[in-house]
C-alpha cells in the first residue's frame, strides 16, 4: 500500500528514516519510529510529494501507512494555516470564572465550589478567554485538541442529571485558523 501527500510550495520537509520535520510558518517534528514497524514502512520525498509505503503487504502495516500519511497532512496544514477550537462557557446556577495562569487554566466557582478546577495547556497552544467563549489556537492539532479535552474534562460533572445541570465548558467548533470547518 502507498499513500502520497502533496507538499505545498511554502513548506520544507526533511525526512530522516521515520522522523519527519515540517517547516513553514512554524516547525513541527515527529518520529514515527516504532519497534513493531522497523523496516516495514518507508517514508520518501520525491519531487514535491511524500510517499509513505509498506514493504510487506499486510493489514497492520497498511493501516499504519494511512495513519502516518494523515499525520503528515495535519502537520502540513498546521504549519501553513494552523488550527483553532472554540469552546462555550455555560452556566445556569453559579457564574463561572475562567482564568489563564501560566500553562494552566483555572475554572473558579464551578457549581459554587470553593476550590478551583485546573486544566493543563499542552505544548505551544494559545488560549484566549473572552466573556463566555474560549478560543484555543496552535499549529499542532494534537496539542490544540488535547488542551480542549483537558478543559472539557475539568468541568466533568458526576452524580447529577446532565439534562438539568448543564454547567461546564464545551467544544462548539473545530476550524482551521482561516475559519474553515475541519
Amino acid at each position: 500500500m502507498e499513500k502520497i501527500v502533496a507538499i505545498p510550495d511554502n513548506v520544507q520537509i526533511e525526512i530522516k528514516g521515520l522522523q519527519v520535520t515540517v517547516k513553514g510558518n512554524g516547525e513541527l517534528s515527529r518520529d514515527f519510529g516504532d519497534p513493531r514497524l522497523n523496516g516495514l514502512i518507508k517514508i520518501e520525498k520525491k519531487d514535491s510529494m511524500i510517499h509513505v509505503s509498506d514493504v510487506e503487504r499486510n493489514r497492520t502495516t497498511g493501516a499504519n501507512v494511512g495513519t502516518i500519511a494523515a499525520h503528515i497532512k495535519n502537520m502540513i496544514i498546521g504549519v501553513t494555516v494552523g488550527f483553532m477550537y472554540t469552546m462555550k462557557i455555560m452556566y445556569t446556577h453559579f457564574p463561572l470564572t475562567v482564568v489563564i495562569n501560566g500553562n494552566e487554566i483555572q475554572i473558579k466557582n464551578f457549581f459554587g465550589e470553593k476550590g478551583s478546577r485546573t486544566a493543563k495547556i499542552v505544548g505551544k497552544t494559545d488560549v484566549k478567554v473572552d466573556k463566555d467563549t474560549v478560543t484555543i489556537t496552535g499549529i499542532n492539532v494534537e496539542e490544540v485538541s488535547q488542551t480542549a479535552a483537558n478543559i472539557e474534562s475539568a468541568c466533568k460533572l458526576t452524580g447529577r442529571d446532565r439534562r438539568i445541570f448543564q454547567d461546564g465548558i464545551f467544544i462548539t467548533g473545530r476550524y482551521l485558523k482561516t475559519g474553515e470547518a475541519v
